[in-house]
């Protein structure tokens, strides 16, 4: 029976133009979607930033199967079960000292809200509830939640839903001079000072966070300047600030370590998690907060010590396949294979600088964005002409976002894999007259 496209609201969609001539997967194995209409396509996404094991792993596929068995559903207000305790002291083992408890939620979205409502409720509990500024930077994506469009800096999104907490804004880190750039980029690290401005203008008393992605994805791949996140630490600690790291795309592997901030030897004071946490089979995030806000805010509490939560935090079927992604990436060593391949991969994306409109490419661990010059009127046209002709036509799926076409595979990938999604990607690219 056909289905009739029109009662879904697809998210982040034209979905007039969608529904007119939609494109649609039917099914997806280890590195491959299937279409509709039975071509494969190379998934050079990792499905949104969050299949790091590939589709239908089968020991994932087992242990979703044995945990509906055994129990669908647990309520987590009052009560526990054993496998979101288990799943708690495995993530903060893998985690940075002393980022030693976590709270579950359902998305990158929840992550970021959860954290500043945690943020918000250790500086109350520490008798300083005066403290509910939070600093972002512009270009930031920190979800859609109206915490998150608040701290984040996407024009779109905050364009479209204003501004829900008070606020302030760093600059992002995107400069010319820094076009081109393996890694980490040499320039910008003096973009960190302007932090020092903004405690100036609202004063440290007044300020309860400040929030940054190490890399920030959805952006367009921005990848830190050297220098610049240990000078955002320094200052957060000189004026008692608490510093939370978005990871929600560069934890669990993406980056060559189990997260971003073990990578760059910066720990913050929370931590935000999501996607690849459970592969993208089952919703789920994870916020790992340090001993001392989870401490103050317990023993400063009579009764709820965080009037907050969700039905489905910790819920027992994602706690299942977060272990399982974690068995399959500890038993297939798939972070050490993402730091091995980061030279391979970073070769293949950077060969692609002689590509038609091409005119920065930046790359960080398994992570890749290509920029291509813009179309006068048409914002972000070139990068999603590039994503629906290598849909359509040339049997790859990369991600548009603005003028940037991003790549980030599951991490079970091998360099044939990387070499295909090179040349598809070229062939993608070169058939882009706009």
């Amino acid at each position: 029976m056909q289905n009739n496209l029109e009662h879904w609201w697809m998210p982040f969609t034209d979905n007039t133009a969608f529904k007119k001539d939609p494109r649609l997967l039917k099914s997806a194995k280890g590195m491959y979607y299937t279409k509709t209409d039975g071509n494969q396509i190379i998934d050079s996404t990792a499905g949104l930033w969050c299949c790091p094991v590939g589709h239908g792993h089968p020991k994932m596929i087992e242990a979703i199967t044995k945990q509906v068995q055994n129990m669908d559903y647990a309520p987590g207000f009052h009560m526990g079960h054993e496998q979101g305790f288990a799943l708690a002291s495995r993530l903060t083992a893998m985690a940075p000292d002393p980022l030693n408890h976590v709270f579950f939620t359902n998305s990158g979205s929840e992550s970021v809200d959860t954290a500043l409502k945690i943020a918000t409720n250790y500086w109350r509990a520490k008798g300083q509830g005066h403290r509910r500024l939070f600093i972002g930077r512009q270009r930031g994506y920190h979800g859609v939640g109206f915490g998150g469009i608040s701290v984040g800096g996407m024009t779109p999104n905050r364009k479209t839903f204003g501004n829900m907490l008070p606020v302030d804004h760093l600059r992002h880190t995107h400069l010319p001079e820094n076009a081109f750039s393996k890694g980490q980029p040499e320039h910008g690290a003096y973009l960190a000072d302007e932090l020092e401005d903004i405690i100036t203008l609202h004063d440290a008393s007044n300020i309860a966070a400040v929030i940054i992605e190490p890399m920030a994805g959805s952006t367009g791949v921005l990848v830190a300047p050297k220098g610049y996140l240990e000078k955002i630490r320094a200052i957060c600690d000189k004026h008692n600030i608490l510093l939370i790291f978005d990871e929600v795309i560069t934890g669990f592997g993406r980056l060559g370590h189990h997260f971003a901030s073990q990578k760059y030897g910066i720990t913050p004071d929370i931590m935000t998690t999501a996607k690849a946490i459970t592969n993208g089979v089952i919703p789920m995030g994870g916020v790992f907060v340090s001993d001392e806000i989870y401490d103050s805010t317990t023993e400063n509490t009579t009764g709820i010590d965080l009037f907050h939560g969700y039905t489905y935090s910790g819920h027992p079927m994602a706690a299942a396949a977060a272990m399982a992604t974690l068995d399959v990436m500890e038993e297939e060593g798939l972070v050490d294979n993402a730091k091995t391949l980061t030279p391979y991969y970073e070769t293949m994306i950077h060969s692609l600088k002689d590509c038609p409109n091409v005119v920065d490419i930046r790359n960080e661990g398994m992570v890749g964005g290509i920029e291509l010059s813009p179309t006068e009127g048409k914002p972000g046209a070139k990068a999603f002409d590039v994503f629906d002709k290598g849909f359509r036509k040339h049997g790859i799926m990369v991600r548009p976002s603005g003028e940037t076409i991003a790549t980030s595979p599951p991490l079970i990938c091998t360099k044939d894999h990387i070499d295909e999604i090179g040349e598809k990607l070229r062939n993608a690219l070169c058939d882009n007259p706009l």
